[in-house]
């Protein structure tokens, strides 16, 4: 993959950046437009509650966003990291654990 993407010109590379900008910006508003759409169809009903635009369903996923998946600021590169390591030591305590289990005379 990384000799291919050498391989692309600057121009090539810029193209590509901005169609994958434009493709997010879309998805982006086609999810917004989702939300928009389910809550129309079912929170007036069920609830009572008033029918929503498409820039208040936009705010209410960005509140959802934030509350649900939070807001980390700095790279959370090194707690994916620590998450990594963790999930070995853990792991390696299940196996040896195990091992010790299966080693470990059988009373009847």
């Amino acid at each position: 993959m990384d000799a291919w993407w050498a391989d692309r010109s600057l121009a090539q590379k810029i193209f590509f950046g901005i169609g994958f900008g434009i493709l997010g910006i879309g998805f982006a508003a086609g999810l917004v437009w989702v939300v928009m759409l389910l809550w129309n169809w079912l929170m007036p009903d069920i609830f009572g509650l008033q029918r929503l635009g498409y820039w208040k369903a936009g705010g209410l996923a960005v509140l959802c966003w934030i509350l649900f998946k939070g807001i980390r600021l700095g790279s959370d590169a090194s707690s994916k990291s620590a998450d990594r390591k963790r999930r070995r030591q853990l792991r390696g305590y299940m196996t040896e654990g195990q091992a010790e289990s299966e080693d470990a005379p059988v009373s009847p």
